[in-house]
């Protein structure tokens, strides 16, 4: 049983994707390519999201070997998208923050590249198939909790904007009412005071 127990984890091990997990601030009037070489047929996936800066969108952009552009996306705050490698070579995938006039954005991205048709073994059993499936869930779980805490990032500095905002016009609500007070009791004083003619 314990040799059995050895092979299955080595065999899991073995059959994990390729994940690249990025951070990276590009620029205003920048942009950030990124490249992965894949045979024909593997599949791919890329899931972003932008963390910080601006109105939290940039442009996208996947380009493969031949120049064709398989996806392009502008002004998108998050995406998820999957494709097969239509042939053999390299593949690009861009961040662009041309639009931008002086804010930076921060982008957290992974990059999956599932194995090569020509690694896959010929004889699949079920426990190889049932593993892969396992590894396949693993890892998509892994980018959930990583694209959680991007959203979680967010959140609470918006909320701490927010709140620093309302701290800031709660003082100066009461600056006014302060001022006001004052002036309302100089005006009344300066009515009810007696002045002789001399």
């Amino acid at each position: 049983m314990l040799k059995l127990n050895v092979y299955v984890l080595l065999y899991l091990t073995s059959q994990f994707v390729f994940c690249h997990g990025y951070f990276i601030t590009v620029d205003a009037h920048a942009e950030e390519c990124f490249f992965d070489k894949v045979e024909s047929g593997t599949k791919m996936g890329l899931m972003f999201e932008i963390a910080e800066g601006g109105f939290l969108d940039i442009d996208v952009k996947i380009v493969g070997p031949d120049g064709k552009v398989i996806y392009q996306g502008e002004r998108e705050t998050s995406g998820k998208y999957t494709f097969a490698a239509h042939m053999g070579g390299v593949y690009t995938y861009c961040f662009s923050n041309q639009m931008s006039t002086m804010t930076p954005k921060v982008v957290m991205f992974n990059m999956d590249i599932g194995e090569s048709p020509k690694d896959q073994p010929d004889d699949h059993n079920k426990l190889q198939d049932m593993i892969k499936e396992l590894s396949t869930t693993l890892t998509g779980v892994k980018h959930e909790q990583e694209y959680m805490q991007v959203r979680d990032r967010i959140h609470r500095s918006i909320n701490e904007s927010t709140n620093s905002r309302v701290v800031l016009w709660s003082f100066f609500e009461a600056l006014v009412l302060v001022a006001m007070t004052m002036g309302q009791v100089y005006y009344l004083k300066r009515f009810f005071e007696v002045r002789r003619v001399v």
